[in-house]
């Protein structure tokens, strides 16, 4: 109590001091209407502000000077803000909850893969828009190295697009474009770490002290040795540890993902002001989200895994206070693939009002393959309840691997070895399983343990590539069900859902990847084909595979998107009374809806009395088929069967 009072007390007087100077450097702003708004918000958000800040460099000598140059950053960038953006800003001011309306629907897809480049994106909209996409999450666009980049997660310039792609103007044009048509643009911001072709790291490299001091580097082994006796290596088959020597530094740098990827030093308050510079410069070109990378990393304290620290979400309530008050339209969406109990604590008002949640992701991959939902039903009913200003976001597969990101407390609550439960979820999606149905690659396979992850599109995951091959009609209904059902349950059970683009059309693995250098060894680049327009056309088709399975998914998104029972609503998941049938309700004032999802390949019975205990009526609308049912002793749902149960309309 003491200490929020003298932050209190010290952030007012601090304001009245700072407050003149930034009138005097901006005075021709001063008086306008715009001006008494922006202090307005500065006022409001800047105690939050100065706790940050003073928490994390308050032990510095000059700490008021990088104070005062902080808000000149913000405050410039926000001058520079174009008015159509700054009236976004008051119009997501006056609803800030506007991502939790169930209109919303996301995609996300590389522009190269999808399109070629920004340009061609652009033609595509039509085909985002006719599938009700209204929030576009772009791979990493920013110029990268050639050859090894990650992916493009190795940024050498925040402020150019790679000039395959197009132009930063471009980006801005189609952000522009994006938001006349009612979509919302997502970006990655990589602030771990910058590339070692970054404009930094080549002052670095050329001996200046001043950007060696926004990395971790260090002379000898002697601190990286002590740092590496906890740290948990990530890529251990690339690289040992979480250091590299640079012979024209003669230095170990830190380098936690990949030699070529810098961390950058948020000790040094250089440092977070310069990235809060390109924060909101990407806020300038229009982009509405930003996807936080790696948000687990960013503070490294000695004796710890330097992962998941106070500090790391104290820097991330900094930017978050920042863009409350210069770009009020933007929200942040983490990525931490950690524990379950880690993932929330990044998620609130305050820090990042979106999150990934690779828990409900792994577990619905777990539930298909042990055809069980106990462990699913368990983790959802401990570990989905969020604060209720911010939302998840649901998704079945990404750019990414699938790791089992799930609890093992969750599994151990079902009787299972969390170990040996992940190495089965391995080998099945990796088709080594007796009785699979999957055709996916394991990805960082640990030799001696025969712990992974799994690489493979959502279609060959889920049997659509086996059942192909083997010609097997029921095999492919299987899987065009079971691609259904993974993505009914992301699209109605609380969040904003992402589809990975060419799931909607049923793309299967491709093995070309491995005959490219570049990529070769990497199995993500199995599920990282390019867009197929020719397969994209045969979604006109109903009768076809493709067909199938986009307009089952279009019925479903139209279902989310027309159904006032999803929008800003609760969710309470529920015993259906069998270990097969993932169960819950999504309530919003007098609309609600019980979602039933039979994760087994054959028919399942509900109790008709148990559903009506939970207060489900004998005759109900099924409003995936569109059509009345009546429950009088039991309730059946087909193998992979998905429903949205709703009371008749009068």
């Amino acid at each position: 109590m003491e200490d929020n009072i003298w932050f209190q007390r010290h952030s007012v007087t601090s304001l009245q001091r700072l407050l003149p100077r930034l009138e005097s450097r901006f005075n021709e702003y001063v008086g306008t209407d715009e001006w008494q708004n922006y202090v307005q918000r500065l006022r409001k958000h800047f105690p939050r502000l100065f706790g940050c800040l003073h928490r994390l460099y308050g032990s510095h000598y000059d700490f008021f000077y990088h104070m005062e140059n902080i808000l000149g950053s913000a405050t410039q960038m926000w001058m520079d803000r174009s008015t159509e953006l700054k009236a976004l800003d008051a119009l997501r001011e006056a609803d800030p909850l506007w991502y939790q309306s169930h209109r919303l629907v996301g995609a996300m897809c590389y522009v190269d893969l999808f399109s070629d480049d920004l340009e061609g994106l652009r033609d595509r909209v039509p085909y985002l828009t006719e599938l009700g996409i209204n929030y576009l999450h772009l791979m990493p666009v920013f110029k990268v190295p050639s050859g090894d980049n990650d992916g493009g997660y190795a940024v050498s310039s925040y402020r150019e697009v790679d000039s395959e792609l197009g132009s930063m103007e471009q980006l801005s044009e189609l952000a522009g474009e994006l938001r006349a048509r009612g979509i919302s643009l997502c970006v990655d911001f990589v602030f771990n770490h910058t590339s070692d072709e970054h404009e930094w790291a080549r002052k670095a490299l050329a001996s200046d002290v001043e950007y060696q001091g926004y990395y971790r580097m260090f002379s000898d082994r002697t601190i990286p040795d002590q740092y590496e006796r906890t740290l948990i290596p990530i890529f251990p088959d690339e690289h040992p540890g979480s250091f590299t020597y640079r012979n024209r530094l003669r230095k170990w740098v830190w380098t936690t993902f990949h030699n070529y990827q810098w961390d950058l030093n948020y000790e040094n308050p250089v440092v977070f002001n310069r990235m809060l510079e390109e924060m909101l410069f990407l806020a300038n070109q229009g982009v509405e989200i930003l996807r936080l990378d790696a948000v687990a990393f960013i503070w490294k304290q000695l004796g710890t895994a330097c992962q998941n620290l106070p500090e790391a979400h104290t820097i991330i309530q900094a930017f978050n206070a920042i863009v409350r008050i210069a770009a009020p339209a933007m929200l942040f969406k983490s990525e931490a693939i950690v524990h379950p109990d880690e993932v929330r604590k990044y998620i609130s008002e305050d820090e990042c009002q979106l999150s990934y949640n690779p828990q409900l992701m792994a577990l619905l991959w777990e539930a298909l393959a042990t055809r069980d939902v106990r462990v699913l039903r368990h983790a959802m009913e401990h570990r989905f309840t969020i604060p209720p200003s911010c939302a998840w976001v649901n998704y079945v597969r990404c750019h990414d691997d699938i790791g089992w990101a799930f609890s093992d407390d969750d599994v151990l609550a079902m009787d299972l070895d969390p170990q040996a439960h992940r190495r089965f979820l391995t080998q099945f999606y990796s088709g080594k399983h007796q009785g699979s149905f999957s055709k996916g690659l394991p990805f960082q396979e640990n030799p001696i343990t025969g712990d992974a992850r799994v690489s493979g599109s959502c279609a060959s995951l889920a049997g659509l590539e086996k059942g192909i091959a083997n010609n097997d009609d029921q095999e492919i209904d299987y899987a065009i069900r079971k691609i259904l059902l993974l993505h009914g349950v992301i699209l109605t059970i609380g969040g904003i859902p992402l589809l990975y683009l060419g799931d909607e059309i049923g793309t299967l693995n491709d093995y070309s990847y491995d005959q490219d250098s570049e990529k070769m060894g990497d199995t993500r680049w199995v599920h990282r084909p390019a867009f197929d327009g020719a397969r994209a056309e045969q979604r006109r088709d109903p009768a076809t595979v493709t067909g199938k399975i986009y307009h089952g998914l279009l019925r479903l998104v139209q279902i989310r998107q027309q159904n006032l029972a999803f929008t800003r609503a609760e969710t309470e998941i529920v015993d259906s009374g069998n270990r097969h049938v993932f169960g819950y309700f999504r309530s919003h004032e007098d609309y609600n809806v019980l979602v039933l999802a039979n994760f087994s390949d054959a028919t399942q019975r509900l109790e008709a009395r148990r559903l009506r205990m939970l207060g489900l009526r004998k005759t109900v609308v099924d409003l995936v088929a569109g059509k009345a049912i009546t429950a009088t002793h039991e309730l059946l749902l087909e193998p992979y069967g998905f429903m949205v149960l709703a009371k008749p309309s009068r």
